[in-house]
């Protein structure tokens, strides 16, 4: 009996179990392969998702930067602070845009058997809205630490979150998809 012929609650609770609590044990029978229609379906899910969550921070610190300008104290930036702000506004609305824009290609496309074409266009457009983001978060945080911190201390801790922001949201993801590259290519050999 192979295990995926086992009886369900004999190996498949051991090895949730066993993989749980650092992964010795038997390891879970391979998945079942997708079909290419069950993969664009899942991975469109994914990005609906994920887009959820990106959507609804860049839309509040969005609002938060409009609303900035008519304070008093916007009247009193320096000219230097005036430039990251506008670049920070610009940069929140191309971020709002590319994050939004896989719900409105939905729109415009749905029923149109373009599902493969959809996924891919919105999995770009939320990589570059990543990348936006990221961008109006660290020129949000340099304009409120200019405000707040003196000196270039305000400059070096919006380095550092923008450098923690690269080693988190895209240094560590592109380490893992090579390690595990490397790994099922050595089990391919």
């Amino acid at each position: 009996m192979t295990m995926t012929e086992q009886p369900a609650g004999s190996a498949g609770e051991d090895t949730a179990c066993c993989t749980h609590h650092g992964g010795h044990g038997p390891q879970p029978a391979a998945e079942a392969p997708e079909t290419a229609r069950e993969r664009v379906n899942r991975r469109w899910n994914e990005i609906l998702q994920e887009t959820r969550v990106t959507q609804t921070g860049v839309q509040i610190l969005f609002g938060f930067l409009l609303s900035v300008a008519f304070t008093p104290l916007f009247r009193e930036l320096e000219t230097f602070d005036r430039v990251v702000y506008v670049i920070t506004v610009v940069l929140g609305a191309a971020a709002t845009g590319s994050l939004i824009a896989p719900v409105s290609i939905h729109r415009l496309l749905s029923g149109q058997r373009m599902k493969d074409e959809l996924v891919e266009a919105a999995g770009r457009l939320m990589m570059c809205g990543m990348v936006l983001l990221a961008l109006t978060i660290g020129c949000t945080l340099l304009l409120i630490l200019r405000v707040v911190v003196p000196g270039v201390l305000a400059e070096a801790l919006a380095a550092g979150v923008m450098l923690w922001f690269g080693l988190c949201w895209y240094a560590l993801p592109l380490y893992l998809r090579r390690r595990a590259a490397r790994r099922s290519g050595s089990d391919a050999a």
